[in-house]
């Protein structure tokens, strides 16, 4: 059996469906489940253990015409038996139809509903991951959402070893920090990103009230300006560049919490059940976080991120 999932979006929209991939492989051991792919979201099936294949293709750009007829002839090459697709273009709906897969699931307010066999409601008011699970009752499968889970290489957890030696991170343990700019799925049009200042008076009330406990900031190339202004004020603040998302996870799963904005890192670290302070701009938290207590998101009240205080970070990191 063969079975096919078109995921548009970045990193974290596939990280989010892995709960859905899993329970499609528990149900479906024997199959070999694909996936279709925006290319710069293809490195976050490093840490899945359900895909067999992962497929690009650029769901936002101006395919045409031959795009979407070399992406119909690999769908028809492998004969898949049931399709879901998160894609609510017509266009999308109609490659599918077109591919002669016999059971399309998709949701009921897509715009080419019609070319799908059987189709769910959408339920954009919960947390994300249980929308995108409701797709499988469309197969007749009514379980509750699982937990999101990831698979990460042991080769990874060696490296973060190695890391943590590096950093000279002591048994008390440390904090990690995404401050924004570090995504691994960059090109999203909204401003995730918060400001270096209040970054540094969080960093600094941690440090003065925890001297022993080391904060690691993720650095990447996007976000050298804010790394080399907290470094200014900040000299014990450490740097960690992990050069994958098993890494990443490793390096996440390893601290005592996260300190983060929306993104990528968030949804590792509830992968991996670290515990998570996220900050939210325009994204709403309950959305993007699964309801426990070791997950906080914190809400701008004119959402906009930089408009968090840090007094209101900081509450949630000394509370109890």
């Amino acid at each position: 059996m063969r079975l096919l999932a078109l995921v548009p979006g970045g990193i974290s929209d596939q990280l989010l469906l892995f709960p859905t991939l899993d329970d499609l492989k528990a149900n479906y051991p024997d199959a070999e489940i694909d996936v279709i792919v925006e290319p710069r979201a293809k490195i976050a099936y490093r840490v899945s253990g359900s895909v067999h294949e992962v497929l690009p293709f650029d769901y936002k750009d101006r395919n045409g015409l031959a795009d979407f007829g070399n992406l119909l002839g690999i769908i028809r090459d492998r004969e898949y038996d049931a399709a879901l697709v998160l894609e609510r273009r017509w266009s999308v709906g109609l490659l599918l139809w077109m591919s002669g897969i016999p059971i399309r699931v998709g949701y009921d307010n897509s715009q080419g509903k019609w070319f799908f066999t059987n189709t769910v409601p959408l339920k954009t008011e919960q947390y994300a991951a249980y929308m995108y699970h409701d797709l499988l009752t469309g197969l007749g499968i009514n379980i509750p959402c699982p937990e999101l889970a990831i698979r990460v290489p042991k080769s990874d957890l060696d490296w973060a070893e190695g890391e943590q030696t590096r950093l000279g991170i002591p048994e008390s343990g440390y904090i990690m920090i995404d401050g924004g700019s570090n995504h691994l799925d960059q090109s999203q049009d909204i401003d995730k990103v918060y400001p270096a200042h209040k970054w540094q008076e969080v960093i600094e009330d941690i440090h003065q009230k925890q001297p022993d406990l080391t904060l690691v900031m993720l650095h990447g190339s996007e976000d050298t300006e804010l790394v080399a202004a907290l470094t200014q004020v900040c000299p014990n603040l450490q740097m960690t560049s992990p050069p994958d998302i098993g890494k990443l996870a490793a390096m996440i799963a390893g601290s005592n919490l996260l300190l983060c904005t929306d993104s990528a890192s968030m949804h590792l670290a509830v992968a991996v059940g670290t515990y998570t302070i996220a900050l939210f701009g325009p994204t709403e938290a309950n959305k993007f976080l699964p309801p426990s207590e070791r997950y906080i998101g914190i809400q701008s009240p004119t959402r906009w991120i930089a408009d968090i205080q840090p007094d209101d970070v900081l509450k949630q990191v000394w509370r109890g």
